[in-house]
């Protein structure tokens, strides 16, 4: 299990745009046709990382109840599925379902979009406000797998709270830690 740090995006960043196909519906979605009408959410994951599992079922209640208050959540997996085929789009759908996602599953075949987000690891949170302009990025806690620290979602709760008050999101930000993606 590799320990693969962010590479922490600039704050402020403006979204790199995409069309990815999503492996839950067969549709191809644009970033602007699922952006958050009060923020946007993107996160690289993966099925087979220790660390996605681990943070799976926090992110799942996150959705939940974020999308409800207009945050637009998105997932989307890069890893090379020649080596990887565990991480291939039908197996996405099949642990989307799994899981209970209620976001899209997109699935970035040329790894464009993750060097685009400069993505280093799954998982791997990106945060933007309404205008697509990034203000967190980073770990959604203090929780690792077997470090025996509960899965609480503070981190990227404290910014999503933040967003959703009009109020400034905290700049010191602590990396995600994960798998690396899986470059072809």
């Amino acid at each position: 299990m590799a320990n693969t740090p962010s590479n922490m995006l600039p704050l402020g960043t403006i979204a790199p745009n995409f069309s990815l196909p999503d492996t839950i519906t067969d549709q191809i979605y644009s970033l602007g046709q699922i952006k958050g009408e009060k923020g946007t959410l993107i996160m690289f994951i993966c099925n087979h990382c220790p660390f996605v599992k681990h943070v799976n079922p926090i992110i799942t209640q996150m959705a939940e109840i974020y999308q409800a208050r207009g945050i637009s959540f998105i997932a989307i997996s890069s890893n090379d599925v020649i080596k990887y085929p565990q991480d291939g789009p039908e197996l996405m759908k099949q642990t989307a379902l799994a899981e209970g996602y209620t976001f899209p599953y997109l699935f970035d075949e040329l790894q464009e979009v993750a060097r685009a987000y400069e993505a280093a690891c799954t998982p791997d949170f990106y945060l933007f406000d309404s205008n697509l302009r990034l203000v967190y990025r980073g770990q959604l806690d203090d929780s690792r797998p077997g470090n025996g620290i509960p899965l609480t979602g503070l981190d990227l709760g404290n910014a999503l709270e933040s967003i959703l008050n009009n109020k400034s999101v905290n700049p010191a930000q602590k990396p995600s830690l994960g798998c690396n993606i899986k470059w072809k």
